[in-house]
């Protein structure tokens, strides 16, 4: 669907569009960050309540399946990335230095200190000042995330990702299984 939806709308979809009338399974990929109250998710007060961001995402995530009608969650694989997509970006330092030119790569010293800083990049945080995608900003000239995410990602590749990024990991190895 492209953007943050009201999970009401999305549920709508999910149901109506997706699941009814199908035996195919659905899942999401819904970045944690931007994610707020008017969104109206399910728990999500309930959520704010959690200290860790793990159980907090998990119970998130539990809430949505639990929203969706018995007879069809079982086809629904909820996702919540941690804390957005463009953190599984910073996984493979090297990856930038070879794909971004180099009088596009202005913010390296920034770059070598999140990779310093975070061995997994689902950690890298949801502020605004320091989330991945405002970090590539910082990082990049002329970043667009749809360019430079699919160019360095592709670059890092599947595997190099997953063995990073634990979230994200155990979420396709439930999609794997199904």
């Amino acid at each position: 669907m492209g953007g943050i939806v009201s999970w009401p709308e999305l549920r709508k979809q999910i149901r109506t569009n997706l699941l009814s009338g199908s035996e195919c399974f659905v899942t999401t990929l819904i970045d944690y960050y931007g994610l707020n109250q008017r969104h109206d998710f399910p728990k999500w007060n309930e959520s704010l309540q959690i200290p860790d961001i793990y159980a907090r995402i998990e119970l998130l995530e539990l809430a949505m399946k639990d929203d969706i009608e018995d007879n069809l969650r079982y086809r629904f694989i909820p996702y919540l990335q941690l804390h957005e997509f463009e953190g599984l970006l910073f996984n493979d330092i090297n990856v930038f230095y070879e794909q971004i030119p180099q009088r596009e790569l202005i913010g390296i010293s920034e770059l070598k200190q999140t990779f310093e800083d975070f061995e997994n990049p689902e950690l890298i945080n949801n502020n605004p000042e320091t989330s991945p995608s405002h970090r590539l900003a910082r990082i990049i000239k002329g970043y667009n995330k749809v360019v430079y995410g699919n160019i360095i990602a592709e670059a890092i590749g599947l595997d190099k990702i997953r063995a990073k990024s634990p979230r994200f990991n155990n979420w396709l190895n439930v999609l794997e299984s199904e």
